[in-house]
């Protein structure tokens, strides 16, 4: 007896509680006799079991389904349902997380759910909410709904004062955790539009609701909050948004999702943005056909998928990498290969904007830049000038010259001169000069130019006005006034004391127009800019440590092709402001004499004091790199080619070595012996112009 009163005592104590009457079934349960939790081994499980009874306890059931009493007994000859597990709860029942699940409306509620979506009167909707009483979830889709009505409704802006409108709002408040999560985002990108503040009690109670949800809303609501709080960079709900979009952006499917994405945020959070750029080359790569046997039974999967990447998603999906200087190549290879396959007549916006991205990005696709190119010019005449002059920038930064694209921008300007302003003309002009293009009606479209130049150059801004003087000298248009105004000392000493790499590349143009004007230009008397102010380093300093393969190649071998280092000046950087790889002194008989020993007039400061022996000649090696050349072929630009007339007015024998002879030859005795030949047929040439006028009476006899 006396060893049973503490069991018994330890029973009542148990009883007494609701939560130890729970921890005691929980152990009848799991099969352990009554006093098996003394010792404490058996704690941690009904723990466990504790907590999860209590929370399944305290959940509620979705609205309509009656709970039976506590102590109900099931009906006669029925047997208790066994009951089926259901995973672990903390916030909203299931029913109010997706659309598929939500339960299904009877009788008053679907028919005021319909009501309220056939509302078409913001006044009407108010009526109707007025005279019902309402759940949370219909309040919320009747504000939802009055959000869309109001847009652009004159009644808009006094809506929010509503005393109808404020009910609504009170009732969304006072149960919003029974609020779907379709309707919650709704509300919370309707709120703005009825012109509630952010900060209001309402639109921070549905921001806290919907920040508690962000685990288990659906990747497309996702995606609305994203789109919608795209505008508001000062929300605290945008960074988990963001995040969560992170986590989860192998959910993401079709590209549209994945366009609006890059669009909206991507420019927000870097990191995002490169999963945006996995996504969709993975969903490119989708459309690429793979193996031939496997075509035929994937024939319609592939239409299907080919369907989703259409031209307006190319279009803003190239654009959003553009506007963030995203440059994705893979991604951008990807959809070039799917642009190829679309068929042909893009329209005209796709053509204007994937043009920018592509230079925008400096992306050269050969195949897209053609087709680009080629259904532009029908369109030339429906473009408007300043369309006209951003499609030539575009072209002339990819270094893709269309010659009857360009002749038609030319003939575009003449038919349009009254339309065409200074800046579309200047754009246009400056276009041509880097392209080296000479339109075919050059004379009259240099006419038109100088006309409309006559009166505003001084109005131009210094940097536009530089650019636009050293193109006429490229196009060999420049004239002594557009000479005189920008080598006068008040223009080129503002330049001078500006660090900015604007203003560097202004400098080096002014240089540039300054050989022009000495070597080019016979009667122009001056000004010219100062001696001092000719003995900068030009380009030699940058990235001097980091050659590229021509240059380090060429620097190798050019000792062995002159016969030794001292017979050459190496880097050598002139006053017109072009840079010589290399400069060599030949004699009558061909053979290399110490550079050091004569005068330079091509440099700052000349080390040698004696002239030049009768018959010889100054040899100069020029590198062309890649991007000194067209994206079409093996033309020069126009940099390369003003380059190569100053330095041949200045009296250089040119030993031109482009990219693509040199770096073909492996082998250093190779590029020697290519550098000797170089050499040898510069000079022939030289001699065969030189005896030219003296043989053409005999062959003309």
């Amino acid at each position: 007896m006396t060893q049973e009163r503490p069991v018994r005592s330890r029973r009542v104590a148990v009883t007494s509680s609701p939560r130890a009457s729970v921890a005691a079934r929980a152990r009848g349960w799991a099969g352990e006799p009554p006093g098996c939790g003394s010792d404490g081994r058996g704690a941690p499980m009904a723990a466990h079991l504790v907590r999860r009874c209590c929370r399944r306890l305290l959940l509620p059931g979705p609205p309509g389904l009656p709970r039976p009493p506590p102590g109900a007994a099931p009906g006669p000859g029925r047997a208790p349902p066994a009951a089926a597990p259901r995973p672990l709860r903390t916030g909203p029942p299931r029913w109010a997380e997706t659309p598929q699940a939500q339960p299904r409306e009877e009788g008053p509620e679907q028919q005021l759910r319909e009501l309220i979506q056939g509302a078409t009167d913001p006044q009407e909707l108010l009526q109707l909410c007025g005279g019902h009483r309402l759940s949370s979830n219909l309040a919320g889709m009747a504000i939802a709904r009055l959000a869309r009505l109001a847009h652009g409704h004159p009644e808009a802006p006094a809506l929010h004062g509503d005393p109808r409108l404020l009910r609504l709002l009170d009732t969304l408040d006072g149960q919003i955790s029974q609020v779907w999560n379709a309707t919650l985002v709704q509300v919370l990108r309707a709120l703005p539009a009825l012109g509630l503040p952010r900060a209001g009690r309402q639109a921070r109670s549905v921001e806290q609701e919907v920040l508690w949800r962000l685990r288990r809303l659906p990747l497309r609501q996702l995606v609305q909050l994203a789109e919608h709080l795209a505008g508001h960079r000062d929300s605290p709900l945008l960074p988990e948004v963001l995040r969560k979009l992170e986590l989860r952006w192998t959910e993401l499917e079709g590209t549209r999702t994945v366009v609006t994405l890059m669009a909206k945020v991507g420019h927000l959070a870097p990191a995002l943005m490169e999963r945006l750029e996995d996504k969709a080359l993975e969903l490119a790569e989708q459309l690429v056909p793979g193996d031939p046997s496997e075509l035929c039974p994937a024939l319609s999967q592939a239409l299907e998928l080919a369907e989703q990447l259409d031209v307006d998603e190319i279009r803003r999906m190239a654009v959003a990498l553009a506007l963030q200087q995203r440059r994705c190549v893979p991604l951008l290879r990807a959809l070039s290969y799917h642009l190829l396959q679309k068929p042909p007549e893009l329209g005209l916006p796709v053509l204007t904007d994937l043009l920018f991205a592509y230079s925008k990005l400096n992306f050269q696709q050969p195949q897209v830049l053609h087709r680009l190119s080629l259904e532009l010019q029908p369109h030339l005449g429906a473009l408007t000038p300043a369309q006209v002059s951003r499609c030539a920038r575009s072209f002339a930064a990819l270094r893709w010259l269309s010659r009857p694209l360009a002749e038609g921008i030319a003939q575009y300007s003449l038919d349009n001169t009254q339309d065409m302003s200074v800046a579309h003309l200047c754009a246009i002009v400056v276009s041509f000069a880097r392209l080296n293009f000479q339109p075919s009606s050059g004379e009259e479209f240099f006419t038109m130019l100088h006309e409309q130049l006559q009166g505003q150059v001084q109005q131009l801004d210094p940097h536009v006005l530089t650019d636009v003087v050293w193109s006429l000298c490229v196009l060999q248009q420049a004239r002594p006034p557009y000479l005189r105004q920008v080598l006068a000392p008040d223009f080129h000493t503002c330049l001078r004391g500006d660090p900015s790499p604007r203003a560097h590349s202004s400098w080096q143009k002014l240089v540039h127009i300054n050989a022009t004007a000495r070597l080019e230009t016979p009667g122009y008397p001056g000004p010219f800019l100062p001696p001092e102010a000719l003995g900068g380093d030009g380009d030699r300093d940058k990235d001097k440590a980091k050659a590229t393969p021509l240059q380090q190649g060429l620097r190798e071998a050019l000792p062995g092709a002159l016969g030794g280092r001292d017979l050459g000046r190496y880097d050598v950087h002139t006053v017109f402001g072009w840079d010589i790889d290399a400069e060599v002194v030949l004699d009558g008989d061909n053979k290399p004499l110490p550079v050091g020993d004569f005068t330079a007039p091509h440099l700052p400061h000349s080390q040698g004091a004696k002239p030049l022996p009768p018959g010889a000649k100054r040899l100069a090696f020029l590198r062309w790199e890649f991007p000194q050349f067209s994206s079409r072929g093996r033309e020069l630009l126009g940099r390369g080619a003003l380059a190569r007339r100053h330095l041949r007015r200045a009296g250089f024998l040119l030993v031109e070595v482009p990219h693509y002879e040199f770096l073909e030859l492996r082998l250093e005795r190779q590029r020697v012996s290519y550098l000797r030949d170089k050499v040898a047929k510069a000079v022939a040439s030289d001699m065969a112009t030189d005896t030219a006028p003296d043989t053409a009476p005999d062959t003309a006899a």
